[in-house]
């Protein structure tokens, strides 16, 4: 039996490709005030924005444990997995990375293999993909990995949103870096950059903000094969207008995605957020 890919539930993979493709998810937990649930099987994007406009809920995401990832490490080999693959969420982000780490020194290091994907949604969904395209090809462990390592190293993610207090208050950007956000009718335009988020520029408008992911996006895809992604919460005329734009301007697109983002990564960034994820098929571009 192939290599088994293992991700979790942040990978903003479409509905039904991980059945289809064999893909073990392992899901993040959120809290909506008093209620708990699994990402993407107890709670959804719907109960997240509920909670989120209802400013009284206390809105949380927790990583799942070492004990989870190895139960779903061991499910793969028992059934005939000659290895897994595990690619996750930035570990700059979330302890996710870290605790699938420690259930494959429990398992075993030498079946399993865990990849930090650097990026989140289909930042981390193309890796996955491209793990499992490895996988089904008949590659090695070694052989899959590398495959995930190599998107991850490619990927470039540009978002905006309506206010980084979510992120500040989550810990996922500093104080300082919030501060530009702070200014009325400023719009901030951040990126991801070795795993962690990083304030890139502001704008003024929120038209500008979509103006500016098309270019941002334009200029890292490059005249070659191109994977793309276009999220949001909330914004979903948003979301495809920018996904227009990209498939007019962009003269190579081998995909192109356009879905609301998870629970989890909502509730860090917040309503209004909109995000593109660039995936050259050649070599990085600035």
């Amino acid at each position: 039996m192939p290599v088994c890919v293992v991700t979790d539930s942040t990978a903003s993979l479409p509905a039904g490709v991980a059945g289809q493709r064999g893909i073990r998810v392992v899901p993040l937990e959120v809290r909506l005030g008093t209620r708990c649930g699994r990402e993407g099987l107890d709670i959804d994007t719907a109960a997240l924005t509920r909670a989120l406009a209802d400013h009284r809920l206390d809105v949380q995401t927790s990583r799942p444990t070492p004990d989870q990832f190895a139960a779903t490490y061991r499910a793969a080999l028992d059934a005939g997995a000659s290895s897994v693959v595990s690619v996750h969420l930035s570990r700059e982000l979330s302890g996710t990375w870290d605790a699938a780490r420690l259930a494959a020194e429990e398992v075993g290091p030498d079946r399993v293999r865990v990849v930090d994907s650097r990026a989140a949604a289909m930042g981390l969904g193309y890796a996955v993909l491209a793990a499992a395209d490895a996988a089904e090809a008949g590659g090695s462990g070694a052989e899959v990995e590398a495959a995930a390592a190599d998107v991850a190293a490619r990927c470039r993610v540009f978002f905006s949103v309506d206010t980084l207090d979510r992120l500040r208050r989550g810990g996922r950007i500093g104080a300082a870096a919030a501060l530009l956000g702070t200014a009325l009718a400023v719009k901030p335009l951040l990126h991801v950059v070795q795993g962690r988020i990083v304030p890139l520029e502001k704008v003024r408008t929120t038209a500008r903000a979509a103006q500016r992911l098309v270019e941002l996006a334009v200029r890292a895809a490059g005249d070659g094969p191109v994977d793309l992604a276009v999220h949001h919460l909330g914004a979903a005329a948003r979301a495809e207008e920018v996904a227009a734009r990209l498939r007019e301007r962009v003269p190579a697109v081998a995909r192109l995605l356009v879905s609301e983002l998870g629970a989890v990564i909502g509730a860090h960034v917040g309503l209004g957020v909109l995000g593109v994820v660039v995936v050259p098929h050649g070599p990085v571009r600035g």
